[in-house]
């Protein structure tokens, strides 16, 4: 059907009603038309009877050996210089058609109409015979250039009666909006035989093209012995055909095998935010301090992206490398509105529409800072051991939340959280002191020596920036499905998603922190309490009775309790009161002393500690019998202020991130994270004066709880010598009173 017209000749089909025909042949001298059937059958009908059927329409014959659908053009697919000259030939067209360059009298410019377009005194014929007179006498490099040569009055004629856009589309040539691509020698039988080289290659080690090439002419030998071997494309139309169809070829073949087979064909639509979290970690390219006079030492970046707003709406440094309860904070941070810092202005704070920032603020119990938060959907995360162990599972049921891990080393799963590391090292990391590079071949020269900013420093520089900065930035070819010509940012994306489906201002308590801690499956203890991963916890409220008793549970761990550890500080575990589910005890270790201070210690100094019993072969009833070789432990591991060199650089390191650890273990406790401030992260130097002053107070106890009574000091020297000299001259009267009162 075309503009209204059925065209009919040989070969052409149609539809009638239900069933498809074939045009045969056409008589139009006596005015009738053979039809055939896909059965077989033959009809002889009249032109008057096919005018007249109710239900007639042309079936659109495509080309098989193409196979290629082609939209129609528009003028967003020509390039500006092109569009201008097809505009400027467009208002020759209008000016010809009606009086005026833009086609309408409202927007006349001041010398139109001219005297031979006015269409007051011309006529439509007369215009067009005009116009065409016109662009002969130009000058010849005037039409060539724009193309004005070949419009005669005929042209004119043909795009007359168009709207501007389709007289504008109609003036472009059309070589610049022909059909782009397409092999006409790939036929049926060349197709089939592309596909069968492609399976058998991924069968195979690695090959060449020029291999590839090879194979395509021997299947269509043995399969279509009747094909002209001439007709087969070249090696060149196999590579381009092979780089159309399946994508680059510089995979390595395990990895293009992998991809194959797990590759469904599904792809997910991410359209609101939390739908989709990406979490990576990263080494964080700058080196840090752990203090202001420490040494440098590298940290982890572990960062939580949203993949329809891209914002970081959640983001940690750890030193050395992260556990599986980072990888669980982090998911919580995901949750939790971050808080305004000191020094952050009003154009940090909550800004989304809809939700006033006051009331974000009563709900969360501090002012908000400018990133979203909410609870995650479906999280993607790589196959490091981080994300894969059973601490995450229970995480992720925690959550509410699913775990869908990217395919085995394929980067374009989480694409998104990459081109993010890739955009903090162009955008900020580079510009800091002490930056290492991608590579250690682009390394500077010292960049240990060029660390100036501690990891507090750090952190408050990511932030800051990632408020500031990030999340007000285009995201260019990152636009929504729904305004793809618009420019949009993390933080307009989130309060367009917040006006179209709501928000969900929920706020989760402390509670959650203790939920995500690894659990332990325990019994109490009538007089000791409960053994943690080889350490003993007591608290005064596991004596009453009603922990004295198995635990109501059923099932796998039937009659025991739950206990939750942070593996980052040992000298506490947490207990649920199963009365009050709100509730938690902190059980401390049975081993700390009463009163004063022990630094934080983790699993791997516990491990030390036990190592270390056994190598003595000690067997201590109490856990207080263990904490002078804790003691011990800590403070070889720290070093003293007068053999600051005799302790390694791994070793610094190690006994920073034990510190670290223990300041997010506490700031995680506690209802509004901060980040660990340089007090919290205890330098050396203070750290020994504590380890040294814990060792003292417990040496002084147990002497203390050996003696029964309090010994009498002995005399003082030379007593005994001033009693028995006879030579001693007696002292005079006011002297003797003041001796005898120093002496007493």
């Amino acid at each position: 059907m075309t503009r209204g017209v059925l065209v009919l000749a040989n070969g052409v089909q149609l539809r009638l009603g239900d069933l498809n025909w074939t045009v045969q042949e056409v008589e139009p001298h006596v005015g009738r038309v053979v039809l055939a059937s896909a059965e077989g059958r033959r009809e002889r009908r009249s032109l008057r009877w096919l005018m007249n059927h109710p239900d007639v329409q042309a079936v659109a014959v495509t080309d098989v050996s193409q196979n290629r659908s082609r939209q129609p053009a528009g003028l967003a697919d020509l390039t500006p210089q092109q569009l201008q000259q097809a505009r400027i030939r467009a208002e020759h067209v209008l000016e010809a058609e009606t009086g005026y360059r833009s086609g309408d009298p409202f927007r006349a410019l001041p010398h139109e109409p001219r005297p031979a377009y006015d269409p007051a005194a011309t006529t439509l014929t007369e215009r067009q015979q005009a116009k065409a007179a016109e662009l002969k006498h130009f000058a010849p490099a005037e039409p060539a250039a724009l193309g004005l040569r070949y419009m005669s009055e005929r042209t004119l004629r043909r795009l007359a009666g168009r709207s501007s856009e389709e007289i504008v589309l109609a003036c472009a040539d059309g070589r610049w909006l022909r059909a782009s691509g397409g092999h006409p020698s790939i036929t049926e039988e060349i197709r089939e035989a592309i596909f069968a080289v492609r399976e058998e290659f991924l069968r195979r080690s690695r090959m060449s093209m020029m291999a590839r090439h090879r194979l395509l002419h021997q299947y269509v030998r043995e399969v279509f012995p009747d094909f002209p071997p001439e007709d087969v494309p070249g090696r060149k139309t196999l590579t381009a055909v092979w780089a159309e169809w399946f994508g680059p070829d510089g995979s390595r073949q395990r990895y293009v095998r992998t991809a194959q087979t797990a590759d469904t064909g599904q792809r997910v639509v991410v359209h609101r935010p939390g739908q989709v979290i990406a979490l990576d970690s990263t080494p964080l390219p700058v080196k840090i301090r752990e203090s202001v006079f420490g040494e440098p030492i590298s940290a982890m970046l572990s960062v939580a992206l949203d993949l329809y707003t891209h914002s970081v709406v959640a983001f940690r440094l750890t030193l050395v490398s992260d556990t599986s309860l980072d990888i669980a904070m982090l998911l919580r941070d995901v949750m939790m509105p971050l808080p305004m810092r000191e020094g952050w202005g009003e154009d940090m704070e909550w800004p989304y529409p809809g939700v006033p920032a006051t009331l974000v603020a009563e709900f969360a119990g501090h002012r908000v800072a400018a990133l979203p938060f909410f609870a995650p959907e479906t999280v993607t995360t790589d196959h490091g051991s981080v994300y894969k162990n059973h601490h995450i599972v229970d995480v992720q049921r925690t959550l509410g939340c699913n775990i869908l891990p990217a395919r085995t080393l394929r980067a374009t799963d989480k694409s998104a959280v990459e081109r993010a590391f890739s955009a903090f090292n162009s955008l900020l990391l580079e510009h800091l002191l002490g930056f290492t590079g991608a590579d250690v071949a682009d390394r500077g020269a010292d960049p240990e020596s060029d660390a100036v900013l501690t990891m507090s420093q750090m952190e408050h520089v990511l932030a800051t920036w990632i408020v500031k900065i990030w999340q007000n930035r285009i995201l260019g070819e990152y636009a929504p499905s729904w305004a793809p010509e618009e420019h949009h940012s993390p933080n307009s994306l989130f309060a367009a998603s917040m006006q179209q489906g709501g928000f969900d201002l929920e706020v989760p308590g402390l509670e959650l922190y203790y939920k995500l801690l690894p659990s332990h499956h325990v019994k109490i203890h009538r007089r000791r309490g409960v053994k943690i991963r080889g350490l003993w916890y007591h608290d005064p409220a596991l004596d009453e009775d009603r922990f004295l008793q198995p635990s109501g549970r059923g099932g796998r761990h039937r009659g025991k309790w739950v206990v939750r550890s942070d593996r980052r500080d040992r000298r506490t575990v947490f207990f649920q009161d199963p009365d009050d589910a709100e509730r938690w005890h902190v059980l401390r270790w049975t081993g700390l002393p009463p009163e004063g201070e022990v630094p934080a210690f983790s699993d791997k100094t516990v491990e030390a500690l036990l190592a270390e019993v056994r190598q003595k072969r000690l067997a201590p009833r109490t856990d207080a019998d263990l904490l002078p070789v804790l003691l011990d432990i800590l403070g070889s591991a720290t070093p003293v202020s007068e053999w600051p060199s005799q302790m390694t650089k791994r070793e610094k390191t190690s006994r920073s991130r034990r510190a670290a650890q223990a300041a997010a273990a506490v700031a995680d406790q506690t209802p509004t994270r901060k980040p660990p401030s340089e007090a919290e992260v205890v330098p050396w130097p203070i750290e020994a004066a504590i380890v040294e002053k814990a060792m003292d107070a417990d040496r002084r106890r147990r002497r203390e709880s050996v003696v029964v009574q309090q010994p009498t000091p002995p005399p003082r020297l030379g007593d005994s010598l001033r009693r028995r000299n006879v030579f001693l001259l007696p002292p005079d009267e006011g002297e003797g009173d003041q001796q005898v009162k120093e002496d007493e």
